[in-house]
């Protein structure tokens, strides 16, 4: 398999994490997004939308990091990203949607960029933005973690879930954008517990071959 993703994109950043815990090598391609790669007619070919990550497992090419991190839990069923019981299920999803569909997507570089170019805002505007949706989830995140009577070291039960595939490059992000972290004290020690383990190590940005 072969994985087209960027270091410090969070969505390929999500996907290296969920590879790393099912314990499957791809091969690394990078597309830089500083330059606009993924804009080329040669990275089109690949993902006619134009973003990262896209994975190549041969047959056809797998886009979107939700529906390919679906896929690798069905052909990869162990180790598992979600718990057994529907109820518990669904509430790993829902943390995992709360990172992934109202944090992430109006933070992502296009947003970014889009916030520069035609609306002129500068640095200080883009971290502000960034801050205000970041801490309203971050927020929201963090009560539910502290609601959760059951929960353990991870963002659910004793063990990563689809929850922290989403919730550690979150993470990685807010601190990009200058935000202090530690009003958030319960999603800190999840971070601590998953940077103890390889599959999150492994998957980090500034450990991938094109850091930098």
């Amino acid at each position: 398999m072969k994985l087209y993703n960027f270091f410090r994109s969070g969505t390929s950043h999500r996907l290296r994490i969920a590879l790393n815990l099912k314990g499957i090598d791809t091969d690394y391609v990078a597309v830089d997004l500083r330059v606009e790669e993924h804009l080329k007619d040669a990275f089109k070919s690949i993902n006619p939308q134009q973003l990262v990550p896209a994975l190549d497992i041969g047959e056809q090419v797998l886009i979107q990091s939700p529906a390919i991190i679906e896929w690798l839990e069905e052909r990869y069923p162990t180790p598992a990203l979600l718990p057994q019981q529907t109820e518990a299920r669904a509430h790993v999803r829902a943390l995992a949607a709360l990172v992934g569909c109202d944090i992430h997507p109006i933070n992502n570089r296009r947003i970014l960029e889009y916030l520069r170019k035609q609306f002129g805002a500068n640095d200080d505007a883009i971290n502000a933005w960034c801050r205000t949706w970041i801490s309203d989830g971050f927020n929201a995140y963090e009560s539910l973690l502290a609601t959760d009577s059951i929960r353990e070291d991870f963002s659910f039960g004793d063990s990563p879930t689809l929850a922290d595939v989403y919730l550690i490059p979150q993470i990685e992000s807010a601190r990009r954008f200058k935000i202090d972290l530690s009003q958030w004290p319960l999603i800190m020690s999840i971070e601590e517990k998953c940077m103890q383990l390889a599959a999150f190590q492994k998957a980090a940005p500034m450990q991938q071959i094109d850091a930098s």
